[in-house]
């Protein structure tokens, strides 16, 4: 990832977020607080933010089990055909253009996250624009919530990756071999956290389908280059989406940012099964 490539991606979230600020920010009064106090304010959120994600567990009543099981029963029900799904994109993998996966590659690396977030901040902060710091801070909170659950699960599950040699119902748990470090996607965890992330901010249907489209790029590409099963991006998506969720209701029920807005819809994902076909269904 070169810095201009950097710096184009910025530029690109940039002008989107202050074109939807634009009124927002004519009817906000004049923030008389700080840099430094704005900077505290939001690295409290996040802690907060951080701390409600891992908390929600314990508040969790029957139909939050009742999701999780569907979850559940769903991945194990699309993992039956992994291995075949394994081999339709590896056939693929020769006519799919080098600029598709090298964009999927580069965009789910932690280096572009930090390049383009810190970007977003500073913006945000500088010109003390609440929407875009609440955005960055939904986005930091909820990448280091997933970030953290993904690297414990590769190495709890311990489940081969395409291409060793191995079929997809291989596992060595506490594995610290990369080759048992499929379950979930890295890559696909921190593109979809982000790009739901900044997909919330807006309410055009067809500006959210780019987000999501664009975002989709990445797990995409790493099932056409070999390098996770269709279940670990399909788990992926669902914990990036359900932590963005979470922790996004919970800055909106604590007023913690209090620009003009109204409360987000949470996207209710569920797993379709008619015939031979299994699919996911997201309803906005």
């Amino acid at each position: 990832m070169t810095l201009r490539k950097g710096l184009y991606l910025i530029s690109i979230l940039l002008i989107t977020f202050r074109l939807s600020a634009q009124q927002v920010d004519r009817e906000k009064k004049k923030d008389t607080a700080t840099i430094g106090q704005l900077a505290l304010y939001d690295a409290k959120q996040t802690l907060l933010s951080i701390r409600h994600s891992f908390s929600q567990p314990f508040h969790w009543k029957k139909k939050d089990f009742t999701t999780l099981g569907t979850i559940a029963l769903g991945a194990f029900a699309l993992s039956t055909i992994d291995d075949e799904a394994n081999v339709f994109f590896a056939r693929q993998e020769s006519s799919v253009p080098n600029a598709f996966q090298e964009f999927g590659t580069r965009f789910g690396s932690p280096q572009v996250y930090f390049i383009a977030n810190a970007g977003l901040y500073g913006y945000g902060l500088f010109t003390k624009n609440e929407k875009i710091r609440k955005t960055s801070v939904l986005i930091i909170s909820s990448s280091f919530t997933t970030g953290l659950l993904q690297s414990i699960s590769k190495t709890a599950f311990g489940r081969a990756r395409p291409g060793n040699e191995f079929k997809s119902t291989a596992f060595r748990f506490w594995s610290n071999e990369p080759q048992f470090h499929s379950f979930p996607s890295g890559h696909a965890v921190l593109s979809m956290t982000i790009s739901h992330a900044i997909a919330k901010q807006f309410d055009n249907i067809w500006t959210k389908v780019g987000i999501y489209s664009l975002g989709a790029v990445v797990p995409i590409s790493r099932l056409f280059k070999g390098a996770h099963w269709l279940t670990d991006i399909a788990v992926s998506s669902v914990l990036s989406i359900a932590v963005v969720d979470a922790i996004d209701k919970f800055l909106f029920n604590t007023n913690a940012y209090t620009y003009k807005t109204k409360e987000k819809k949470l996207v209710s994902w569920n797993f379709r099964f008619s015939g031979s076909k299994i699919g996911i269904v997201g309803s906005f």
